[in-house]
């Protein structure tokens, strides 16, 4: 079955996934009840009309939870490479218990459309049973570059992901060299970039102390667990993470991505790579696990970001008067339309719940929502950050509040695209007070309730949950990632170019043509240099002689 998935309160769309868990019959270790979620409605009025609901989300509110299937896998794990393992520091654990008693519950909360993710220790308690297992946590995160020597061998790793740059099936034996040709070109500004945050991204060292921080925040709530770091395009990598598991004899592992949405370019790459891993190694076959695929509904998350927003709002002269700018990372608008993913839904479903939770705290001020980080000449998905600033400029709006919705951690594109280019478009726009909300890191309100995802999760490492209660169904399919993955294969092939026909004249059409025709031109540029040894790239060092 491969990797499989916890879904606490997370959907997927009847049109793109209709196999639920009916299919997993073969891992019924225990049947444990939740909670309930209730769904009601409230009168907030949205003020940003680009966060209007997709009109087939509406039709998801009124089903419920009837199976919800996470197990132990039913595939042979991949033997990794031997790799140095982490310093021990990373992983020390809590003095030694056989036993824990974790308490969770999910209390009734109310949203303008969906149900808030809530842990209530009083409420509803469970024996978690760990006797002799050994429970470990592995964080997913995306990796960075650590010095400016890292920054071209880090763009290959990026970009040599199908998950990053989609090529046709004929043109697959170029994803490498491609790779190596953008990241070659793209590394000199890249690292003027990472050189301009003080030389490289903190985003291991800022994993490495949320992994910390859960670690002695599980040890709090009586869970004694290793918890791991995997990046995918930079060290710790995935693999090594996975060897340091295999090393320590852990039993029960939660899969945790530290991306709040789910989308099949972040979570769904990384759990893509862990899938292959879990195909062909031994060792797993015993080692039950779980993922927690998204967490963006979750009370804590909610509040935690709240938190930050109230803090910066207040250090404006007229808070009031300050429109909240929630930025998050762009996806290619075929990701979404055409292969299903649900990240533009759980994203613009985060935002409403952030701004319920501050409307409560009488918190009324407008709000909008853009997509930062594009590349390429395909569409993304819109309104654009750059453009949305600029417009708002025009508009006369004189404050503005970025907030960086879909990152936990401080890197790159918070430090420098928005702190530096972003600002500087919107001073120049006419706007005249700027701030940005901080990343969350170790936010303590965060990481516990990050701990609290973990424990809700383990009764359901290597069992079948069963709940007839209503509850709001999850914008990520239940069951197993294996499915997911597959059924995005199968639209992947059908997913459309982003011009179907040739438009004479100077239209998009004609520059992305022109963009293609050059991008063959330059492939064979490349293909020549690398079987002669010689040329322009040779000769200006780009390429060793």
């Amino acid at each position: 079955m491969g990797i499989e998935v916890l879904s606490l309160s997370l959907p997927s769309p009847t049109s793109h996934w209709e196999r639920l868990s009916s299919s997993h019959q073969a891992s019924t270790r225990g049947v444990i009840e939740m909670g309930s979620l209730e769904l009601r409605s409230s009168g907030f009025a949205k003020s940003a009309s680009l966060l209007d609901r997709p009109s087939w989300l509406q039709t998801w509110k009124s089903q419920m939870f009837r199976q919800l299937s996470v197990g132990n896998t039913k595939a042979f794990l991949q033997k990794c490479h031997p790799s140095k393992p982490l310093p021990p520091e990373y992983w020390r654990r809590c003095h030694d218990m056989p036993s824990c008693i974790c308490k969770g519950s999910f209390k009734r909360y109310s949203s303008s459309s969906e149900a808030l993710m809530t842990s209530n220790s009083e409420e509803l308690s469970k024996n978690i049973l760990l006797g002799t297992e050994k429970v470990g946590v592995l964080l997913l995160n995306l990796g960075g570059p650590e010095t400016l020597d890292d920054v071209q061998p880090f763009l290959f790793n990026l970009f040599a992901d199908p998950d990053i740059i989609r090529l046709p099936r004929m043109f697959r034996f170029l994803q490498k060299p491609l790779a190596q040709f953008i990241s070659v070109v793209r590394a000199p500004k890249s690292k003027e970039g990472y050189a301009s945050i003080g030389g490289g991204s903190p985003l291991r060292q800022i994993t490495d102390a949320q992994a910390e921080e859960l670690r002695k925040a599980l040890c709090e709530k009586n869970v004694p667990a290793k918890v791991y770091v995997g990046m995918r395009y930079w060290h710790p990598f995935t693999e090594e993470a996975i060897e340091q598991i295999k090393r320590d004899g852990i039993t029960k592992l939660v899969v945790l991505p530290l991306y709040p949405q789910f989308s099949i370019s972040t979570s769904g790459s990384s759990l893509r790579l862990l899938e292959g891993i879990f195909r062909n190694d031994e060792y797993l076959v015993n080692m039950q696990h779980t993922v927690i695929p998204s967490w963006y509904q979750r009370e804590g998350y909610i509040k935690a970001m709240a938190n930050l927003i109230e803090k910066e709002l207040q250090k404006f002269d007229n808070p009031d008067k300050v429109m909240i700018f929630f930025s998050a990372h762009g996806v290619p608008l075929a990701y979404v339309e055409e292969a299903g993913d649900p990240y533009k839904a759980e994203m613009e479903e985060c935002v409403d719940l952030i701004m319920e939770e501050l409307e409560k705290r009488g918190i009324t001020n407008g709000y909008t929502l853009a997509y930062q980080s594009r590349v390429g000449p395909v569409e993304w998905l819109r309104p654009y950050t750059d453009e949305t600033i600029i417009e708002l400029g025009q508009k006369g709006l004189k404050s503005l509040l970025a907030v960086p919705i879909s990152f936990v951690s401080e890197h790159i594109e918070t430090l420098e695209e928005i702190d530096v280019e972003y600002k500087e478009l919107a001073l120049s726009s006419g706007i005249e007070k700027w701030g940005r909300v901080p990343a969350l890191g170790c936010e303590p309100t965060f990481i516990s309730d990050l701990a609290d995802a973990v424990i809700e999760s383990l009764p359901y490492v290597g069992a079948m949950a069963v709940s007839n209660l209503e509850a709001r169904q999850s914008l990520v399919p239940l069951g197993s990632v294996e499915e997911l993955l597959a059924a995005y294969d199968t639209k992947r092939g059908e997913l459309p170019p982003p011009v179907i026909v040739w438009e004479w004249g100077w239209t998009k059409s004609a520059e992305t043509w022109n963009g293609r025709a050059a991008m063959i031109a330059v492939l064979a540029l490349l293909v020549l240099e690398v079987t002669t040894g010689e040329g322009f790239l040779h000769q200006w060092g780009i390429l060793p002689r």
